[in-house]
């Protein structure tokens, strides 16, 4: 069983890409001002009506390289602890785990990170009120407490992306968000990040990693090829 993190670095921002899922409801937006939060039906709660202190502690305190939120998760598959699916799908479904061991978690139960409590996925704590993150995703089940990453969900994609949903543009066709300089300008390809990336063979529109391709350029009589 892991301890909690508490992490005051500076982490990772993972492409345009948070956590996936292919269910219909979700918040689909930061709080609209530092006075508001999100409950987990997106109903926007004054946050006069509680109490802030409760709300706010140990905001941006804890967490792993992949979100800042005050909860973890309870892998039902190993019935490990983890600060997220990352973590666990990293320690479990990597490359130099055995074959056999390999699996990736379903989504479920989350644990608060302030006082232990374990319950079913909620914005706000059952038991002492903290709110575990302050962007908070029904659907995709996704806390973080960084809400500058400015995120948001797509039904069209099914998952939650960062980078401001005023900046992307969602192709019905490829079925993914593009910035929107591409608009107009994008090659369209039926379900183009729904394959299998050719280097590291995860799901291109739900990977963390960055691969590149190698190309092969003519140099007079010989070839090179770059990375």
């Amino acid at each position: 069983m892991e301890e909690s993190v508490n992490l005051r670095t500076s982490f990772h921002h993972q492409g345009s890409n948070a956590e996936a899922t292919t269910q219909a409801f979700a918040v689909t937006e930061e709080p609209k001002s530092e006075n508001q939060h999100i409950h987990e039906d997106g109903v926007p709660v004054a946050e006069e009506t509680v109490n802030s202190n409760i709300l706010d502690g140990g905001s941006l305190e804890y967490g792993c390289s992949h979100y800042r939120r005050r909860c973890r998760i309870r892998a039902p598959c190993c019935d490990e602890i983890f600060n997220c699916r990352h973590c666990h799908n990293e320690a479990k479904n990597d490359i130099n785990v055995n074959q056999e061991e390999r699996h990736t978690i379903p989504r479920h139960e989350v644990i608060c990170t302030l006082c232990g409590t374990e319950q079913e996925v909620r914005q706000m704590c059952v038991n002492c009120g903290v709110c575990m993150g302050k962007y908070f995703c029904g659907a995709c089940k996704l806390f973080d407490d960084d809400i500058s990453k400015r995120q948001y969900h797509c039904d069209g994609c099914g998952i939650c992306r960062i980078g401001g949903q005023e900046n992307f543009f969602h192709c019905d066709k490829c079925r993914c968000c593009y910035s929107n300089v591409l608009k107009d300008c994008h090659p369209c390809v039926e379900g183009a990040m729904h394959h299998d990336c050719p280097v590291c063979f995860e799901v291109c529109i739900f990977t963390l990693r960055t691969c590149y391709l190698p190309v092969a350029e003519p140099d007079f009589f010989n070839w090179r090829v770059t990375v």
